[in-house]
């Protein structure tokens, strides 16, 4: 249908929520600002990998606590908002459609099991963390060893593992 002027009306239902047709901009956006926050993440840790600790590194890697929260925050509001159109999302037919939300399925438990892991060690470093210079975890003199040890063993990996899956995903 065609406005006056030219343009394109946009169809009803076709706007900020899911339709079966496409994917609403409350949805695409949460994709796209998370996969540039991704990106960032990803890049500063790979720099870091290849180049050690550095000027560059720790610029890039300053972010890395807050940005990781931002994301972890980002992605229950995702998960929320994802569960609210569940019904109104386009369909995923067949066997591709099946590994597709496999695999969606796949990167939500990681984008919620890597910073998890990751608040859950530095709740037991007993340090202090302030994202945005909000006190979230008061510090304290003792360390809680079963709290950090699955960040320690498993944070790296697993977002090493987020990463290779979301290159799949792309």
């Amino acid at each position: 249908m065609s406005m006056p002027g030219g343009g394109d009306a946009v169809p009803a239902g076709d706007g900020w929520f899911d339709t079966p047709r496409r994917y609403g901009r409350v949805s695409r956006g949460f994709h796209w600002l998370m996969a540039a926050l991704f990106a960032w993440q990803f890049a500063g840790a790979l720099l870091y990998v290849a180049t050690g600790d550095n000027a560059v590194t720790r610029l890039v890697g300053g972010s890395h606590f807050t940005l990781g929260f931002t994301l972890f925050a980002l992605v229950l509001l995702r998960g929320a908002w994802g569960l609210a159109n569940l019904t109104r999302r386009p369909p995923h037919p067949g066997r591709l459609g099946r590994a597709a939300v496999a695999g969606h399925l796949l990167i939500y438990a990681l984008m919620v099991i890597v910073p998890g892991t990751a608040l859950l060690r530095q709740y037991g470093s007993g340090k202090p963390f302030t994202p945005y210079g909000i006190l979230l975890m008061p510090g304290r003199d003792d360390k809680v060893a079963w709290m950090v040890a699955p960040g320690d063993l498993l944070h790296h990996w697993l977002a090493f593992t987020l990463l290779a899956v979301l290159v799949g995903h792309v």
